[in-house]
């Protein structure tokens, strides 16, 4: 089982992942339904079209349902558009009497309700047009318009009235009584066929029972697909937000727990302060009856001449009572807050006179110092410096053995930065150590603190330098100080 806060977690990370989820889900039904919108407006529009035309078709009929296919087609023509690409007028027998635009092929199950067939840039759409009944037999709706040539038309146009010759004589009663003579034929209208006589499978073949158009889909796939992406990217932004929020949760939990570890950790730093300055008070304390336990050792061991096992015994105590002052001061100057006031130091000067201040240990050993050549001014706390640089020179001098060198050499990084090194040639630090040494009470003699070096560090540390410990060859060690800051130039 999980931790409460790992449990709300997961349940927060979940949920709003389902919000994410939920919102991709809604605009993917939204596009859907937009498509069903627009596809369903297309067809109205194509209903509207075939509308308009029957009205057209209607226009063009004169004086009987006849209509000319010739004139017909001309007036569809004018109506074809980058939009409306092709018009056909069917009879009742599913056959094309007047067509315009491009050559359209009927799909078989555009004459079966609905009349729609989708193609991939094309909507065909039939439109049956109540435009009159084909029956001969029901007078009382009007006949459907009948499509013909230019050529029947002509034969079978009623003339007009005042285009035929009218006789103007009376006919006469036959001689025998009977019935008047027939007027010859050119001196009669000459009459075709009317409409009213035409059969019902003329009117079916010919009479116009439904409108086909194909309108172009490129417009609305443009609008689809910009719905699409538009809606893609709200999805996109809807599943990042998710993600950006989970991650801000987390976040923000994190946040917290850092938090409560950082106030932790300045009770623990404020507690161990407290403990330092006890334990440097107490260090500070206890060098009083140190000395006086020293005093009295001494005056033991000068009032015991005669008493040599006497005298020894207050050797031991001088020696001890000498080693555990040092460590007490160590230990108090380690204990110290380091306060940096930054000057101009001139490097070569300062080394110049811890050199004269180890004289002893030097002549001891019989050790060459080289000392730099060149001066070199930087900005750095004086006093820190110099404590910083006798710990490392000290230990340099102790490591080598008679007749040892050690050697202090300055050199500038850029214009800006300067790097200080002290090498010896004694044992050197074993890799393994090269860290661990600056670290407090880890020392390398077998009668050292072990907080020379970490005094070292702790005041590179707040002149925000870098020192390292690293192999001199061929042997020995070489302790560097990098990122001096060069002194500015006086103006």
């Amino acid at each position: 089982m999980g931790s409460p806060n790992a449990k709300r977690r997961l349940f927060i990370y979940v949920t709003l992942i389902g919000c994410g989820l939920g919102v991709c889900a809604w605009q993917f039904e939204e596009h859907a339904r937009f498509k069903r919108e627009a596809e369903n407006a297309l067809i109205n529009r194509a209903s509207d079209i075939t509308s308009t035309l029957g009205v057209v078709v209607r226009s063009q009929q004169r004086f009987s349902p006849m209509v000319s296919k010739d004139r017909l087609e001309s007036a569809l023509k004018l109506l074809v558009s980058d939009e409306l690409k092709a018009i056909t007028i069917l009879a009742a027998t599913g056959q094309p009497i007047a067509s315009a635009g491009s050559k359209m092929e009927l799909p078989g199950d555009i004459l079966q309700p609905p009349g729609v067939h989708w193609e991939d840039r094309t909507l065909t759409v039939m439109n049956p047009t109540d435009l009159g009944s084909p029956a001969t037999d029901d007078l009382s709706r009007p006949r459907p318009p009948i499509v013909v040539t230019d050529e029947r038309l002509g034969r079978e146009r009623l003339p007009s009235r005042r285009s035929q010759p009218v006789s103007t004589e009376v006919p006469m009663p036959a001689a025998d009584g009977g019935p008047a003579p027939v007027t010859p034929a050119e001196s009669r209208p000459l009459m075709g066929r009317p409409y009213w006589m035409m059969t019902a499978e003329q009117i079916q073949k010919q009479g116009v029972h439904a409108i086909v158009i194909s309108l172009s889909t490129e417009k609305m796939h443009r609008t689809v697909n910009a719905d699409l992406l538009l809606r893609s990217m709200v999805s996109l932004l809807a599943m990042g937000g998710a993600m950006i929020s989970s991650l801000a949760w987390r976040n923000v939990g994190k946040n917290s727990e850092l938090q409560i570890r950082l106030i932790k950790a300045g009770e623990m730093n404020t507690h161990l302060k407290e403990m330092n300055l006890a334990a440097a008070g107490l260090a500070h304390e206890t060098r009083n009856p140190l000395n006086l336990i020293r005093g009295l050792a001494q005056m033991i061991s000068m009032e015991a001449k005669d008493t040599p096992k006497l005298k020894e015994h207050a050797s031991i105590i001088l020696e001890e009572a000498d080693r555990v002052t040092v460590q007490l001061n160590e230990f108090i100057n380690y204990s110290k807050p380091r306060n940096v006031q930054l000057a101009p130091v001139d490097v070569q000067r300062l080394v110049a006179d811890l050199a004269r201040t180890l004289v002893p240990d030097i002549e001891e050993k019989q050790i060459v110092v080289q000392q730099p050549e060149s001066a070199l001014i930087i900005d750095a706390d004086e006093q820190l410096l110099r404590q910083a640089l006798f710990n490392v020179l000290l230990n340099a001098i102790q490591a080598v053995s008679l007749g040892g060198r050690v050697e202090v050499r300055l050199a500038t990084v850029g214009s800006r930065e300067a790097i200080l090194e002290i090498r010896d040639d004694g044992p050197g630090v074993p890799a393994a150590d090269r860290v661990s040494i600056f670290k407090p009470y880890i020392t390398m003699r077998p009668r050292g603190v072990g907080l020379g070096l970490a005094i070292v560090a702790q005041i590179a540390a707040v002149h925000h330098w870098e020192v390292s410990c690293e192999a001199n060859e061929p042997r020995g060690a070489c302790f560097r100080f990098s990122g001096l800051k060069l002194a500015a130039a006086p103006t």
